[in-house]
C-alpha cells in the first residue's frame, strides 16, 4: 500500500499508469461529475465516481483484486479504511474474480486501520486487503474515486 495526499508530490517516480491516474486526480473537478465511469487510457486506466454513506467496520467487507491495484482518493467526507497483508488465511465469503475483479474475505487477519481525509488516496495492490468506507465517528456521506489500474500496465 503507498498513502499520501495528492497536494503533495511523490519523492520517486511511479510506474506510468499509477501517473496517470494520480494525474487524472489531481487535475479533476469531482463537483462537475456525476457518479459512474470514467475511462482514462480504456480499460488499462479507468475511474469509478462513487457517492456512498459509511458503514461501522462489522458491516463492511474485507477485499483483494487480482487484475487490478485500487487507487482510492477521497474528494470529500470522511472515512477508515482498512488496510491488511494478505497471507492467504482468511476466509472466502464471495468470489467475483472473473465477473468483477473482486474477493471478498469474511473477516481480515492482523487489520489496522487509517484515516482518510479529503485529497488523501491510498494505493492497494493485490497482496493489500482493504475495507474501504468505514465511519470514523458516525454514518458520513462520501464522495470517493476509485481508480482501477491493471497491473499488466505496470510491467
Amino acid at each position: 500500500m503507498i498513502f499520501g495526499h495528492i497536494s503533495q508530490p511523490n519523492p520517486c517516480r511511479l510506474p506510468a499508469a499509477i501517473e496517470t491516474a494520480l494525474e487524472f486526480l489531481r487535475t479533476t473537478d469531482f463537483r462537475t461529475l456525476q457518479p459512474g465511469v470514467v475511462e482514462i487510457d480504456g480499460r488499462t486506466v479507468f475511474a469509478q465516481i462513487l457517492d456512498l454513506t459509511t458503514q461501522p467496520r462489522e458491516q463492511q467487507r474485507p477485499e483483494v483484486h487480482r487484475r487490478y491495484l485500487d487507487i482510492q482518493f477521497l474528494a470529500w467526507g470522511e472515512e477508515e479504511i482498512g488496510i491488511a497483508i494478505d497471507r492467504g488465511n482468511n476466509v472466502v465469503q464471495e468470489e467475483l474474480l472473473a465477473q468483477r475483479d473482486i474477493i471478498y474475505y469474511q473477516g481480515s487477519e492482523n487489520e489496522s486501520f487509517f484515516e482518510m481525509v479529503p485529497g488523501s488516496y491510498a494505493i492497494f495492490f493485490p497482496q493489500d486487503v482493504h475495507r474501504p468506507a468505514c465511519n470514523k465517528h458516525c454514518a458520513t456521506s462520501i464522495r470517493k474515486i476509485v481508480v482501477k489500474v491493471a497491473i499488466s500496465a505496470l510491467n
